[in-house]
């Protein structure tokens, strides 16, 4: 009779600590409910917030493209023209003009455009760069025998300050306006595209009329010397539109976004 009374007892322990056991694992299985889903809504929560941002960051970087079927088709006919015709005939002028020559007639060509970066820094009110191109104009068109050379650089290390009129309407915050893809040309924007004409009025290889200073007596001269400037920089380039077509998945969109990115950087230094 002790025996059944010890082994109850013992039977009536269990089933109270087991009882108690459940109901501290099921407490406990819902604080971890509980928490999960608390962490899932806050989780969510921080989810939604960065979407929103980035979907807001998105807009301010998404710009508008009206032109993207007439740029595509350039884009593409530009190509065509850069592979088929100026790349052979840039080799072929590679083949059979040295390297330091060519470098001379790039220097002689950047030489003569000072009056477009003159006049464009100081309209950005960029004295000490203005100063800088005259200085350079005037030793490389003397001592750098009408600009062959570059001695300003090399020896007393007066760095060029590249500027146009599209800088220019940059600097004072003109904005880009839609993208445009010129035939021959190759990408461009509204701003750029308008800010050719005033650095086509000081520029000395443009072709204007008989009244004004030039360089050349016709249009097609003028025409001409654009032509031969355009196939000795292509073979100076090293291949450099070739390594970017080969990383771009789209063309067209890759190209406006490469352009469109360094003009920015242009503007602002």
């Amino acid at each position: 009779m002790n025996h059944i009374i010890f082994l109850c007892s013992v039977l009536a322990i269990f089933t109270i600590t087991g009882c108690s056991n459940k109901s501290n694992v099921n407490k406990d299985d819902n604080l971890g409910k509980i928490e999960y889903q608390q962490t899932k809504v806050d989780n969510d929560i921080e989810s939604d917030s960065f979407m929103e941002e980035f979907e807001e960051e998105l807009k301010l970087e998404r710009k508008s493209d009206p032109l993207s079927g007439y740029n595509r088709v350039m884009t593409n006919f530009n190509d065509n023209v850069y592979e088929y015709v100026l790349t052979p005939v840039s080799d072929g002028y590679k083949y059979v003009v040295h390297k330091e020559i060519r470098i001379s007639v790039r220097n002689f060509f950047h030489n003569i455009l000072y009056p477009v970066r003159l006049v464009n820094n100081l309209l950005q009110g960029k004295v000490q760069n203005s100063l800088d191109e005259t200085g350079r104009f005037l030793v490389n068109s003397t001592f750098g025998l009408l600009g062959l050379f570059d001695p300003a650089k090399k020896y007393l290390h007066i760095k060029p300050h590249n500027e146009d009129f599209g800088q220019t309407l940059g600097y004072y915050g003109v904005g880009a306006g839609p993208h445009i893809v010129l035939p021959f040309f190759g990408p461009s924007n509204l701003r750029d595209l308008l800010s050719r004409y005033p650095d086509f009025l000081v520029n000395p290889v443009a072709y204007r009329d008989e009244r004004s200073y030039n360089l050349t007596n016709h249009y097609s001269q003028s025409l001409l010397l654009n032509g031969y400037e355009r196939i000795n920089n292509i073979s100076l380039n090293n291949n450099q539109y070739e390594k970017i077509k080969k990383d771009a998945i789209d063309l067209y969109p890759y190209l406006r976004d490469v352009y469109e990115q360094y003009r920015e950087q242009q503007i602002k230094d």
